[in-house]
């Protein structure tokens, strides 16, 4: 497949979402803020990792020891987690310089996580698997633990935001976040599944030299 149209949708998605209504509305409408963040990490960051994952232009190629897919994933497990912190995503939602500042990091670090499994050469990307499998799952995982602690929290979390609107942004965040980091880290390994070791001689088993 060209690297061209899963760019480009990736391109799309980040206009429709950052420049449609999704931002006005995500001051009243949790579930709209939760769509915004789900939309840039777990869908738009993977198809530009799609794009530019062996390029030219492809950042893991050039410095792949700052794309460890273990301590990207680490990163990205701070940042999220700290943007729903209750401050900071009070911050986010009411002010525009913070939901630029958000929305930005949740894009660079969604793409270097993404990056760091599918990106770099042939080689490169086949010795990177067995950790890119590890860091998207144990990002599935964290995704979903939020998605849940959202979807079943007793009162509202953020400020006074319906706790309808709450459980529905954390449905959000099961049904995209955590599947989507989950469908990239079985799809990673499944091709270390297929990955064929390299067949050694054993001298024992040779024929014995003639005379």
């Amino acid at each position: 497949m060209s690297r061209r149209w899963p760019l480009l949708a990736g391109l799309a998605l980040l206009g429709a979402v950052w420049l449609g209504p999704l931002p006005q509305l995500a001051a009243q409408r949790f579930a709209a803020h939760m769509t915004m963040h789900v939309v840039v990490v777990a869908i738009a960051a993977p198809l530009l990792a799609l794009g530019l994952g062996g390029a030219r232009i492809d950042p893991v190629r050039r410095w792949p020891a700052a794309f460890q897919p273990l301590l990207v994933s680490v990163i990205e497990l701070v940042v999220v987690w700290g943007w729903h912190a209750p401050g900071l995503h009070q911050l986010s939602r009411h002010h525009g310089w913070a939901m630029v500042l958000e929305q930005g990091s949740f894009l660079a670090v969604g793409l270097a996580l993404w990056l760091s499994a599918f990106g770099g050469d042939v080689a490169l990307r086949d010795r990177r698997r067995p950790a890119g499998v590890f860091a998207l799952l144990m990002t599935s995982m964290h995704m979903t633990l939020l998605g849940v602690l959202l979807a079943l929290a007793p009162r509202p979390l953020f400020g006074h935001d319906a706790i309808a609107d709450q459980q529905l942004g954390g449905v959000l965040m099961l049904a995209a976040g955590g599947t989507s980091y989950l469908a990239g880290g079985l799809y990673l390994l499944a091709g270390l599944l297929r990955l064929k070791p390299p067949v050694e001689t054993d001298p024992g088993c040779r024929g014995s030299e003639p005379p």
